[in-house]
């Protein structure tokens, strides 16, 4: 069972170590923007590995079938009307003819960090190799979006030391949600195949209708090979190997 030092130590590494790309963005932009068209379909990889290698093998452990997959399928269709209509999620991702306000570019970061934080959280509650898995995709998702998060402020006119600021207090937002979730859980006050279910959902909302839809938008009409999908591959190949190791070696 994992405890209070493990799920505050890997959030802070899916929330706030993060920053490393938008810190990289700030210094070298356009080492950050190489990082990120290469880093995002790594990220798309690592989060599907993550969702049906471990989180809802794990949680179909805990709970029923019915249970964590209608839960799945509720977190998905949520995410997506509050993507769809509150434009919360995956600000970066939106047309660039669109001039969201920064205060809804803050806020909307903060929520979606605040749900990294419960996904993390509730993979800690099944197991620490869960947990861990779990926190390296959401990691590898975290590193292109902040850089995505950082360049958008910048071009909203913030100055750079309050965009360093104002992103990590966002960011610590993952490490605030994780405490309390797995305080509520560690009590059984939560349902945990609900949670893993939704988390699942939350996760694989992120891959497959926001990351790789935005890998086909940037792949080359006259190119027949591309690097991009092979990143995806390999963010699969990785994040199934380190699944198999972690559960194999760390408990």
């Amino acid at each position: 069972m994992a405890n209070y030092w493990q799920v505050i130590f890997f959030s802070l590494v899916g929330g706030v170590f993060s920053l490393v790309g938008g810190l990289l963005m700030l210094s070298h932009k356009k080492t950050a923007e190489i990082l990120a068209a290469y880093a995002t379909p790594f990220a798309a990889g690592a989060l599907l590995a993550a969702v049906f290698m471990d989180l809802l093998k794990d949680g179909l452990e805990v709970a029923s079938a019915d249970t964590v997959l209608l839960a799945t399928m509720i977190g998905l269709v949520s995410f997506f009307f509050a993507e769809r209509f509150l434009h919360w999620f995956h600000h970066h991702h939106q047309h660039e003819n669109s001039d969201p306000a920064i205060g809804l570019i803050v806020v909307g970061d903060t929520i979606h960090n605040a749900l990294d934080g419960v996904a993390i959280a509730a993979a800690f509650l099944i197991s620490v190799p869960t947990g861990i898995v779990t926190t390296i995709a959401v990691a590898a998702h975290e590193i292109p979006q902040e850089i995505g998060d950082f360049g958008l402020l910048l071009a909203k006119g913030m100055k750079r030391t309050k965009v360093l600021w104002v992103n990590v207090f966002s960011a610590l937002a993952t490490t605030v949600m994780a405490i309390i979730t797995f305080a509520l859980g560690s009590e059984d006050k939560l349902p945990l195949g609900w949670l893993i279910g939704i988390s699942a959902g939350f996760l694989l909302y992120i891959a497959a209708s926001d990351i790789i839809p935005e890998i086909h938008e940037k792949a080359h009409p006259k190119r027949l090979f591309d690097l991009q999908p092979v990143m995806l591959l390999v963010g699969v190949i990785v994040v199934s190997v380190a699944i198999q190791l972690a559960h194999q070696f760390v408990e």
